[in-house]
């Protein structure tokens, strides 16, 4: 994504990574998919010459628990740890945003150790509030907004994700890396 941002070999109005995808919106008039085929595969024959943009680090202050962390308890329980080892375990990780996704700004957190991962929630809640702080297999995410959802919430951050009045509403990009640090545990 970066090269083709860089060399803009053809047009595009929008790019979209995802895990292994990476989705390119183009005017079909100016460009076939074809030639943007072989435009890209060029371009990866240089890929390993090209550096990379810095990453950016965001901490992220998250009360575990409580109100906020309602699955708290369960995700310990599935994986035969304290509350506290999974907090510290949780809060010990470092975490890379692959991509962006279901709702604005919600970051698919890779990196999660494998002692807390669990599964999604059998029912999923009709409302997650904003800033939860959820593990969903072996991913860790944060809702930007209230929104339904089937991850296991194990604590709350106060940082707004998803700001659409700003002119850069989405405080993560892909590529990032997140910390999370425990301010609290109830």
């Amino acid at each position: 994504m970066h090269m083709i941002e860089k060399e803009r070999p053809f047009e595009y109005t929008d790019m979209i990574p995802g895990y292994c995808t990476l989705y390119i919106d183009y005017v079909p008039g100016q460009v076939t998919y074809q030639r943007i085929c072989h435009l890209i595969k060029a371009l990866s024959l240089h890929a390993h010459e090209v550096a990379l943009p810095p990453h950016t680090l965001h901490e992220i202050p998250t009360v575990y628990g409580g109100e906020g962390g309602p699955d708290l308890k369960d995700v310990a329980s599935i994986n035969g740890l304290s509350i506290e080892e999974v907090v510290k375990l949780h809060c010990e990780g470092l975490y890379y945003v692959y991509m962006l996704g279901f709702a604005p700004g919600f970051p698919y957190l890779g990196g999660l150790n494998p002692k807390i991962a669990a599964p999604r929630l059998e029912k999923p809640r009709l409302a997650v509030p904003r800033g939860s702080v959820g593990i969903a297999g072996m991913q860790t995410g944060i809702y930007p907004i209230k929104s339904p959802g089937g991850w296991r919430i194990i604590g709350r951050t106060s940082i707004p994700l998803f700001s659409p009045e700003k002119s850069e509403p989405i405080l993560f990009k892909a590529r990032d890396f997140l910390k999370f640090k425990a301010i609290d545990i109830i």
